[in-house]
């Protein structure tokens, strides 16, 4: 089983920066074939912000996002990185990190078998 950890979440004001980090460790790390992003706002679906590959350089984002958005690895730290900036308020939500087997479809919540407890992000206007 994999874990997962997010950390560096927090309050930060609409057009500032934050970067969320996802370390990984476990046993069966190398099953991991993707690492991606979702985000969770209340009273709304857990939606896909970004993922990205352990083995090549490939991401993915979710249309709003990118631009503002870019997610990158450490394969050496295993960990993975969000960093988001031109905040809004609408980006307001707990984020969390998942892993993935399969490697595909990786905007779908049903393509990652492994998710971490999340971090909150909440932008004030």
């Amino acid at each position: 089983q994999v874990q997962l950890v997010e950390s560096g979440g927090g309050p930060v004001q609409a057009g500032g920066s934050l970067r969320l980090s996802c370390a990984a460790s476990g046993r069966t790390l190398f099953n991991s074939n993707a690492m991606g992003w979702f985000r969770q706002a209340p009273g709304k679906e857990r939606e896909f912000v970004a993922a990205i590959m352990w083995s090549f350089v490939r991401t993915y984002f979710a249309d709003s996002n990118e631009g503002r958005f870019t997610i990158s690895r450490d394969n050496a730290k295993n960990t993975v990185y969000l960093q988001m900036n031109s905040l809004k308020p609408e980006d307001t939500a707990v984020y969390y990190c998942a892993s993935s087997k399969v490697g595909y479809d990786l905007a779908q919540y049903r393509a990652y078998d492994c998710w971490g407890q999340g971090t909150q992000v909440t932008v004030s206007s």
